[in-house]
């Protein structure tokens, strides 16, 4: 029997993630996810952070999938973030805090600190892109 590999794991957990996260965003987004710009929206960011670059800003997609390419404004509440250009896909939670693929299990105050927390979970590997299909 093949061993798990990290790069499985990870995969595998990231796609466990999005199935759970589609299932609870309705009602997350309805109860207190707030449009992008307004008053309690997450702020931008580009910074370096342990040797990583890590981003964030509005996405103006409301749509799951767009040709291909998931934007951040269907889990992400109108939010995109992105480690070393690869976009960590993330959302936000009924309570307002923030979750990732990679640190689903932690919830964090804002979209930089979900971005943080990939950047020390992935211990230095690459964040590999999300599949779409």
């Amino acid at each position: 029997m093949p061993e798990l590999s990290r790069r499985r794991a990870l995969t595998t957990a990231a796609a466990l993630a999005a199935t759970a996260a589609a299932t609870g965003t309705a009602a997350a987004h309805s109860a207190n996810a707030t449009p992008s710009g307004s008053p309690g929206s997450p702020d931008a960011f580009d910074e370096v952070y342990k040797g990583r670059r890590i981003q964030g800003r509005p996405s103006s997609g409301g749509g799951h999938h767009g040709g291909g390419h998931h934007d951040g404004g269907h889990h992400g509440g109108g939010f995109a973030v992105y480690v070393d250009g690869v976009e960590l896909h993330v959302m936000r939670n009924a309570d307002g805090s923030w979750i990732s693929v990679i640190s689903h299990y932690a919830p964090v105050p804002t979209p930089r600190a979900a971005a943080r927390a990939a950047v020390d979970e992935l211990q230095g590997a690459r964040l590999l892109p999300f599949p779409t299909n």
